[in-house]
């Protein structure tokens, strides 16, 4: 009998004392300590490292309690989580962490300590630039997403992976957090400065036209199966440094559209786009931005027909304008999702920190309303960002306008 065979949360010292259950991974007289180094409110992630040597290994564990409101929580997440970075490791190894072992009990994955890599979204508030990014990130999207779909698979087995791969606790939280409730604050949860409750009651809820068209994003959220995505690929899920970069924490991934976590991506470098174009002002960071996010639609237009000539076998999907067909509409909902993505963090309860580290009121009003209208224009005019050139002309008259 152990400790283990039957689930509880996990402290510090039970992260110590699983390693040396469950692993050897570490010298038997290895001097271990281990840290707590989650910052979001689903898991618990620990680095337990051996004092004498410095190496190190990285636990991430799901309780059945969210941590601070202590609602329960499906822990199947944890098992999709694993299953998910084993599929990316396999198309992508060099931007996924190792994972060493998987605990269904403990509901516990074992990684790679990636510690030499850095929170994105913090390295780009501290204006940090890595040219390599836009190679990088597309690779990544372009070589995990599409050897899942009914393109390239088999189509009975794409929906036995539909099914292992449903994550309805997960995505009934995107369905409200993202769709629902920064259009339709029904549960009484977003958070809005006083300020700007006027414009967001004229501008989003009393809108009609976007709460349908945020209805028609999210019917193609809950409904094509796409692909097998991460669910929320944002810069706090990518870690980075002039190396390359690593992407964690999959556990919203489910079969849904492609263009949604591409659009998630774009959504967060607007975020940092904004952020130093309002408080810092730094010219040359702000086009690298902005350089960045029309490059990676434009390269992935390409590496996207580059690959999907190489693996797709679907017949009628191998005609020209087919591809053509089906490449597009992943753009505009790109552009769709992105707008999504940028109203629910502006709007809603789960904020960015290019958000609120904002302490100038005047400041934060005057972002959180150009915030909110590139993203009506991003959901409104979705049809028109297949051209990557668009994105520049929104952001740079949006701040003119202002």
């Amino acid at each position: 009998m152990s400790k283990f065979d039957k689930h509880f949360k996990m402290n510090e010292n039970d992260a110590i004392e699983f390693i040396k259950a469950k692993l050897n991974f570490f010298d038997k007289n290895a001097n271990l300590v281990a840290k707590e180094v989650g910052d979001g409110n689903i898991n618990y992630v620990f680095i337990v490292k051996d004092l004498n040597s410095n190496k190190s290994i990285a636990i991430k564990h799901a309780d059945k309690l969210l941590r601070t409101s202590q609602r329960e929580l499906d822990v199947n997440r944890n098992r999709i989580e694993f299953e998910v970075l084993k599929h990316q490791y396999k198309y992508a190894p060099e931007f996924i962490p190792q994972i060493h072992y998987y605990d269904p009990i403990m509901c516990i994955i074992v990684m790679d300590d990636i510690s030499n890599y850095k929170n994105m979204r913090n390295e780009l508030m501290n204006q940090k630039i890595f040219p390599d990014f836009t190679d990088n990130i597309t690779t990544f999207i372009v070589n995990t997403i599409l050897p899942t779909t009914d393109l390239v698979m088999n189509s009975f087995d794409k929906k036995d992976n539909q099914i292992n791969f449903i994550n309805k606790d997960m995505c009934k939280i995107s369905e409200d957090l993202v769709f629902t409730e920064p259009y339709i604050d029904y549960k009484g949860r977003n958070i809005i400065l006083d300020e700007n409750l006027e414009y967001v009651k004229k501008e989003i809820y009393s809108d009609k036209k976007l709460i349908c068209q945020v209805g028609i994003l999210k019917n193609g959220f809950m409904n094509n199966s796409q692909a097998l995505i991460h669910g929320d690929l944002h810069t706090g899920s990518i870690f980075i440094n002039k190396k390359g970069i690593k992407i964690l924490d999959p556990e919203f991934a489910f079969y849904g559209p492609i263009g949604y976590d591409l659009g998630n991506l774009i959504g967060n470098l607007i975020f940092s786009w904004i952020f130093s174009k309002i408080t810092i002002k730094n010219e040359y960071f702000e086009k690298w931005i902005e350089d960045t996010i029309g490059d990676i639609i434009k390269i992935f237009k390409v590496k996207f027909i580059e690959k999907y000539d190489q693996i797709v076998t679907d017949v009628i999907a191998k005609t020209p304008e087919f591809k053509i067909w089906y490449l597009n509409q992943i753009l505009i909902e790109t552009a769709g999702y992105a707008g999504t993505e940028i109203i629910r963090r502006t709007v809603g309860d789960s904020k960015v920190s290019e958000i609120t580290m904002i302490s100038d009121t005047k400041i934060r009003i005057n972002q959180e309303r150009i915030l909110i209208q590139i993203g009506k224009k991003l959901i409104l005019e979705r049809i028109i960002f297949t051209d990557f050139n668009k994105y520049k002309q929104l952001l740079e008259n949006e701040i003119q306008e202002k």
